[in-house]
């Protein structure tokens, strides 16, 4: 039949099967990690605010100022530049009050160091993004692997039917239905195959990747990673959302002490040297700024709200990792009593009505359709069993998540 024929070659065509490597979900998020365009953008954000700390501890230069004074043309008697004119040569420095440099500094050192935290914020979403595909795509690629099993184990069931129809011993009917049922296995394991291909694809996405290679995946979905007890108080010093949080407050409150500093007015000395009427003579002068109108206060005032705003922050980022972690422990545990009290035991109940059917049918003391419910019931309680371990190896990682545990 060409169904069979179609179904053989699609089997042979499934991605590498004789030479597939073993990925486990340490080397994908190893891989995700190592190169990851995301990665190198965070890390030339650092460089950035690093950069901009030397350019903020860095003084203000100095002057020289050359001025000439009472030169006249066309006069008489003749004028004569090295005995009438006024020349100077001055050199002035601004003198920085209220420690400005130092306030620049702090602040600087506060977004490094802010920068260097998202950094690793980027990695750890990369890593549960990586982790989440993986479980995914393990899944997905279980279902497409028993589908393509079922569909070869079906063949059997339909030779053997045709068998009995040649020999008179059952009617066709029974082995158009079996056919039927074939058909649309058929075609259920090529939608799983194609899902399988999504998933990979999508992992190797996730993974930076611009390559999608076939591959094993060596890490089994039953073998689920342990939770460790923690209290929130820990989860919320692990976490790097508070962490964030708190340099944000600092960032801000430095912000506050270099606005105060620049409500500080720098004064500007010069010392020069003066020639005057063929006499060499030293110039000194000093320049301060009147704080009539500007005095910063604008600045100042909008310091005083950025800190206020971090505070909120931190309290609302507080509430929201309590209750990320609260809903993913709920999610972890809803999925593990799911998995253990209900579909284990509901496919394996399956598998034995269904080894119950075929015997019964064998025997002659069932009909067909007793045995095609037993067989898609089956399929349907692994199906459902892999997509549960699918979901709670990725209710773990997002246990693992909220906990700050994840690289």
């Amino acid at each position: 039949m060409c169904l069979r024929v179609w179904i053989c070659a699609f089997a042979l065509a499934v991605p590498g099967l004789l030479a597939q490597e073993r990925l486990t979900l340490a080397d994908a998020v190893s891989q995700g990690l190592a190169g990851n365009p995301q990665l190198s953008a965070a890390a030339a954000r650092v460089s950035v605010a690093e950069a901009l700390r030397t350019q903020a501890g860095l003084g203000p230069n100095p002057r020289l100022i050359l001025q000439s004074e009472n030169v006249r043309v066309n006069v008489s008697p003749p004028f004569s530049y090295g005995t009438d004119a006024d020349s100077y040569a001055i050199l002035a420095q601004a003198i920085e009050m209220g420690h400005k440099r130092q306030r620049r500094v702090d602040l600087a050192t506060e977004s490094v160091g802010r920068g260097e935290l998202e950094q690793q914020l980027q990695r750890q979403q990369i890593a549960i993004r990586v982790t989440a595909a993986y479980w995914t795509a393990a899944g997905a690629a279980r279902n497409r692997d028993l589908l393509h099993q079922e569909v070869a184990s079906f063949e059997n069931v339909v030779q053997f039917h045709r068998n009995r129809v040649n020999e008179g011993a059952a009617p066709e009917v029974d082995l158009l239905r079996v056919q039927v049922e074939y058909d649309r296995l058929a075609a259920s394991a090529r939608a799983a195959a194609q899902d399988a291909e999504r998933a990979r694809i999508a992992l190797f996405r996730e993974m930076g990747k611009m390559q999608f290679p076939p591959v094993e995946f060596a890490d089994p979905l039953e073998q689920v990673q342990s939770v460790p007890p923690l209290t929130i108080e820990q989860v919320l010093e692990r976490r790097l959302e508070m962490r964030i949080s708190r340099v944000a407050i600092g960032q801000a409150r430095a912000n506050l002490r270099l606005q105060q500093a620049n409500a500080k007015t720098d004064p500007d000395v010069q010392l020069g040297y003066k020639r005057t009427a063929g006499f060499n003579t030293l110039f000194t002068a000093v320049q301060i700024p009147l704080p009539v109108r500007n005095r910063n206060q604008g600045q100042i005032e909008a310091a005083i709200a950025e800190i206020r705003v971090a505070e909120s922050t931190l309290a609302a980022t507080a509430a929201l990792l309590r209750s990320e972690l609260e809903s993913a422990m709920k999610d972890y545990e809803f999925r593990q009593a799911l998995l253990k009290e209900t579909l284990q035991p509901m496919r394996d109940r399956a598998d034995e009505v269904y080894r119950i059917a075929g015997a019964a049918y064998r025997e002659g003391g069932s009909d067909i359709l007793r045995l095609l419910d037993a067989e898609r019931t089956r399929i349907d309680a692994h199906v459902a069993y892999t997509r549960s371990l699918i979901e709670l190896q990725q209710s773990a990682a997002a246990v693992a998540a909220a906990q700050g545990n994840l690289p």
